[in-house]
């Protein structure tokens, strides 16, 4: 089956339930853990705004000038502090009002350590799962994207807005397990003063597990760029990323726009 790659789908479940539309078929890939799977690449990407066929992707599926000019590539997507969608700005007004200038959410992410990230309210829990987070906890709720982000900067002095990829695939574990809870109403004695009338009082702690046979010691990562044909027993998925025979890992998200055949 042919087709071009897309981030998965997802459903919050015990565990996390994970799934890619291969043509118009949605394919149930915790259904297939334990399973010989080949991803063979044809050598085409394609822009995943303009639909163009391209020789290399920018921002994970853009063509160079679609990363230049789209709104979903927008410099406000990795730093949302500046953000203008408030103001009726942007590179495209209309994207920003629908996708920016709605509420969103401020949180705490533990993977190995803790985390400060921001997504839009409609996208809890799939922006957690997509990071590969073990548990997240709301801090904030703010009407736009910029707020929020005005935020996120604050508590950036206080954690780290990066999440190491390899820590949280092999599941390693901070020695001291942090509260999130703790930290959430310490951090708010921090805020500048204008910035606490968005915090929440929600204490909802959100657990998250994934489809992982067993977490390996070490991981390698794969990629259709060196390695055209990928296959082996699919022991797990977690984030955006297949592990085949527990030491190998593919990002398919930052595998957008790449066109390839799936032998399930």
């Amino acid at each position: 089956m042919k087709t071009i790659i897309r981030k998965m789908g997802t459903q919050f479940g015990d565990p996390i339930d994970y799934y890619v539309r291969v043509n118009e078929q949605h394919i149930s890939l915790n259904a297939l853990i334990g399973q010989h799977l080949h991803l063979q690449f044809t050598g085409q990407i394609f822009c995943q705004e303009c639909s163009k066929k391209i020789n290399k992707s920018f921002g994970e599926g853009f063509c160079f000038n679609c990363f230049s000019t789209a709104a979903a590539a927008s410099p406000c997507i990795i730093r949302p502090e500046l953000c203008q969608a408030h103001l009726g700005l942007g590179r495209d007004p209309e994207f920003e009002q629908k996708h920016h200038n709605q509420p969103h959410l401020v949180y705490l992410a533990l993977t190995q350590h803790i985390k400060v990230g921001i997504t839009r309210k409609t996208q809890v829990p799939t922006r957690w799962i997509d990071q590969g987070a073990q548990q997240a906890l709301i801090l904030a709720e703010t009407p736009n994207r910029y707020l929020a982000g005005v935020l996120e900067v604050a508590l950036k002095e206080h954690f780290s807005d990066k999440t190491n990829w390899q820590l949280m695939l092999r599941n390693v574990q901070a020695t001291d397990q942090p509260n999130l809870l703790s930290e959430k109403w310490e951090l708010e004695e921090l805020l500048p003063q204008d910035l606490t009338q968005y915090w929440t009082d929600d204490e909802e702690i959100w657990k998250l597990n994934y489809p992982v046979t067993q977490y390996p010691d070490k991981v390698q990562a794969l990629s259709f760029d060196k390695t055209p044909e990928i296959s082996g027993i699919l022991t797990g998925i977690r984030g955006q990323y297949l592990y085949f025979d527990q030491i190998n890992v593919l990002n398919l998200r930052k595998h957008t726009g790449y066109e390839v055949i799936w032998q399930l």
